[in-house]
């Protein structure tokens, strides 16, 4: 019997992971049936579940190869660029742009950890990685003298992974858009050092 490549294994695992996101964005966790999960990825129940062992290993996995790749674009152009992207492409999925079905994935995130115990602490292992970038990359620009240092970096920090937080609420209520390229002109102006001030 031939043996699968590593190539056509993550391939057919990409296949899953980019038709499950849209399928928990559009149904919610709880109603992203198996059926509909088959249905999105155009794959058998027993493809799907070859690669993952169950529904919750599935979305965790989708949940950190966002965050994954949310961290690769705050190492390069930090965590507003993230929120950028957000803005540039808000109903595609490609490129660095997280776009609509990450939205929706990200909302279906943040209800599961205030209603799941079990689900908050197996999230918890994951959720550090952009945390950790975001401090590093803050880091970065304090010691090359970009960040303002009257703030300690934990803080910027938790205030830029809050004003991502908001901007992903406002986005995926669908409210208007046009202003918060400059609300985020705002934030990056905020954590920046003003020398000779």
């Amino acid at each position: 019997m031939p043996r699968v490549s590593q190539d056509h294994l993550e391939a057919r695992r990409r296949q899953i992971l980019d038709g499950s996101r849209s399928c928990f964005a559009r149904f919610g966790y709880e109603g992203a049936t198996v059926r509909r999960l088959e249905e999105a990825t155009a794959l058998s129940r027993g493809a799907i579940f070859h690669h993952f062992k169950d529904k919750e290993s599935l979305f965790l996995a989708l949940a950190e190869d966002d965050a994954t790749r949310m961290a690769d674009v705050v190492a390069e152009q930090g965590l507003v660029q993230v929120m950028r992207n957000l803005l540039d492409e808000p109903a595609h999925g490609g490129g660095h742009a997280p776009g609509a079905d990450w939205l929706g994935t990200r909302l279906e995130v943040s209800r599961r950890l205030r209603t799941d115990h079990e689900f908050r602490e197996r999230w918890a292992q994951r959720s550090e990685q952009l945390t950790t970038a975001t401090r590093a990359r803050l880091q970065w620009q304090r010691d090359a003298g970009n960040l303002r240092d009257d703030v300690a970096v934990d803080v910027l920090t938790a205030y830029l992974e809050l004003v991502l937080e908001g901007l992903v609420s406002h986005l995926a209520m669908g409210l208007p858009a046009e202003h918060l390229s400059a609300v985020l002109d705002v934030v990056e102006e905020s954590v920046r050092r003003h020398r000779g001030r």
